[in-house]
């Protein structure tokens, strides 16, 4: 039985296609395609889409509550370390003479081998980056701060919380107020006023789209807190049994841990676009506060971006994208 979009619906349904701000660009994920719009330096809207191929099709294992949310999270960021670095091209910055090992690269391996090679080392340090920020740093500070003040594991937990959210908040500050980010995050705020147009039922116009909200509840600013929150309750419950604390067992629990944590955090996130009531609402509420510093006002032109980016990956049944 096909899905349809009721009235109430169209006045106020939620769709599962997302996106990710780029470089001058957008991209967008639907349920069967995937595309990238990017507007290139002559002002041209240049449009890559592709059909999805969904792994849990032949992996059917993929698909399980729980397992599904690493897998998918890091599916995800593999799109869009390909996507960001597809329009990143259309920018190049000004280099100088290649290295010895660049002229090895360009003469020893394909273009298609190099860019998977590539994609693979962005998304590793992308990653580790991540982990070792928000994750294993707060650890770490906690960890030297005992070894001179020493703490209880009650004082342990909760300051290597309050540490790990503090970090966090102060990352997104700082990157907020760089100039080329503040751009990509204007392009960030095109896609949830995009989105929000679409779910709304509305013409997909310039002028409605400017017209909506650039605060999503559904967004991966709002998915990442509550990874962080996650990890916080679950590693208090758990350290609670390490005692005395000990920092290295600490960090190797952390990283065993990380891909159920994000598993929970995936569902959590599949709960709130599914349904409207106090605990989605109140989910909700950090993310969107947190969004005045991932998303800003974009001018007309990003908004030309994200209309056509979500145009390109409306599915062909209509309601297929419902949540």
């Amino acid at each position: 039985m096909s899905k349809q979009i009721s009235e109430e619906q169209q006045s106020g349904f939620r769709t599962t296609i997302g996106g990710q701000a780029l470089i001058e660009g957008i991209y967008m994920r639907g349920p069967e395609k995937q595309s990238v719009v990017v507007r290139d330096q002559d002002g041209t809207l240049v449009v890559k889409t592709e059909e999805l191929k969904l792994t849990k099709e032949h992996y059917p294992i993929l698909g399980i509550p729980l397992i599904r949310g690493a897998f998918a999270f890091l599916g995800t960021m593999i799109e869009g370390v390909k996507a960001l670095m597809y329009s990143a091209d259309f920018y190049p910055e000004e280099a100088g003479e290649p290295s010895k090992l660049e002229r090895w690269l360009e003469k020893h391996v394909s273009s298609k081998t190099l860019d998977s090679l590539l994609v693979g080392i962005a998304t590793v340090t992308a990653v580790a980056f991540s982990v070792g920020l928000f994750f294993l740093l707060p650890t770490v500070l906690v960890g030297l701060l005992n070894l001179v003040v020493p703490m209880n594991v009650l004082a342990y937990n909760l300051l290597e919380g309050i540490i790990r959210v503090g970090i966090f908040l102060v990352y997104l500050v700082m990157i907020s107020r760089m100039k080329d980010i503040r751009r990509v995050f204007s392009y960030h705020g095109a896609e949830h006023k995009t989105i929000f147009c679409y779910e709304r039922g509305l013409e997909l116009t310039v002028e409605n789209v400017r017209k909506m909200p650039r605060h999503h509840p559904r967004c991966g600013t709002s998915f990442m807190f509550v990874v962080i929150v996650l990890a916080i309750l679950c590693y208090s419950v758990l350290f609670t049994f390490v005692t005395p604390p000990n920092t290295l067992v600490r960090i190797l629990l952390q990283l065993l841990l990380i891909p159920l944590i994000v598993g929970i955090a995936y569902e959590i996130n599949r709960y709130v676009g599914r349904h409207d009531n106090w605990f989605t609402r109140v989910a909700t509420k950090p993310g969107l506060w947190m969004q005045n510093f991932t998303t800003f006002e974009p001018d007309d032109s990003m908004i030309e971006v994200g209309i056509e980016s979500l145009k390109q990956v409306l599915p062909e049944e209509r309601g297929a994208d419902l949540w």
